[in-house]
């Protein structure tokens, strides 16, 4: 819609004190043609915009001058104030109070049955970022990385790595990624990009060094490759089928979950007696072991053969201790 492209233009000058026909034209995806209409209905709106021709000229919005948002749509009320809902994620970022701020600001500015549709979607959204049976992440250290971020600053940190135990690091932060309820510092460490669990940081102090980012630098692009790289060197998966007691099934389906695939759950498969029968693709193989062991008679595997000869080995053993 073309309301909604002319304040993207004022919110664009806002930003940058001067901006091209062109440059604004390729961040819109319209035409420099379409831009300088747009310049001229803005202009006869009375919005205080002018071009200036040369070549250092450019598209200019007056300064000083601010945007008034109450032409936002109800979806796109809808859509800030629900993320007002997220408070732990804010909270976790130290951003907590400086988002409520900002919705009183915006709020204020709102028409009231647009107010009125923001509040009561926000309230009935719930965030629950925790896995089940899983313990809370601590992200004590998450404001601090948060602020080196942004500021670009080297960082030492004190890291309890799960291979290498207690090491200390000095790092360039390059950016911040929020996992299924983990949170993760893409970093370099002497040029090389990795990863770090934020709640494996012990310490952090901010260096007064600049942080090294390289200028084309996509923060999303190097998480999916730290991200890929970790997926391939995990332990292998396995695709079970499994006969469980009716009455346990919803239990089974509970606690297996966390370990499957992410995203993934236990899905029904047809069945020949009066047992129920669940497929299931696990992360690990041997975390797929363990849980199904535990159950003892009231689950079956039947699928793959070899790991009912596995189970064997390990139910073994296990009487071998107990016995």
């Amino acid at each position: 819609m073309r309301a909604d492209r002319l304040l993207r233009i004022i919110l664009l000058l806002q930003r940058h004190p001067r901006l091209s026909a062109r440059q604004l034209a390729e961040r819109l995806e319209v035409s420099t043609r379409t831009v300088m209409r747009d310049m001229e209905a803005l202009s006869a709106a009375g919005v205080p915009v002018y071009t200036e021709r040369g070549r250092n000229g450019g598209c200019v919005l007056l300064p000083g001058y601010r945007a008034d948002v109450s032409g936002l749509t109800p979806p796109e009320a809808q859509a800030l104030f629900a993320w007002s809902g997220r408070a732990a994620l804010s909270e976790e970022l130290g951003l907590r109070d400086a988002l409520q701020s900002a919705m009183g600001k915006l709020s204020s500015t709102l028409p009231l049955e647009l107010q009125d549709d923001a509040d009561a979607l926000s309230g009935a959204i719930v965030v629950d970022r925790r896995r089940w049976f899983a313990e809370a992440e601590d992200t004590g250290a998450l404001p601090v990385l948060r602020q080196a971020v942004v500021t670009r600053r080297r960082v030492r940190l004190r890291y309890a790595s799960a291979s290498a135990g207690l090491q200390r690091r000095t790092v360039d932060p390059w950016g911040l990624v929020e996992q299924a309820g983990r949170w993760y510092l893409v970093a370099a460490h002497r040029g090389v990009a990795r990863m770090y669990r934020v709640s494996r940081v012990e310490q952090v102090d901010v260096l007064e060094e600049v942080a090294d980012r390289p200028a084309d630098l996509d923060v999303k692009a190097e998480w999916e490759r730290l991200r890929s790289g970790l997926e391939q060197n995990m332990p292998v998966g396995v695709d079970v089928v499994v006969r469980v007691r009716p009455e346990r099934v919803e239990t089974v389906r509970r606690i297996a979950t966390p370990m499957l695939m992410q995203g993934e759950q236990a899905r029904d498969v047809p069945s020949d007696d009066e047992w129920p029968q669940l497929a299931m693709h696990f992360r690990v193989r041997e975390a797929a072991c363990g849980v199904l062991l535990g159950f003892g008679a009231d689950v079956e595997v039947l699928e793959p053969v070899e790991m009912r000869g596995r189970l064997l080995e390990l139910a073994s053993a296990a009487v071998r201790v107990y016995g």
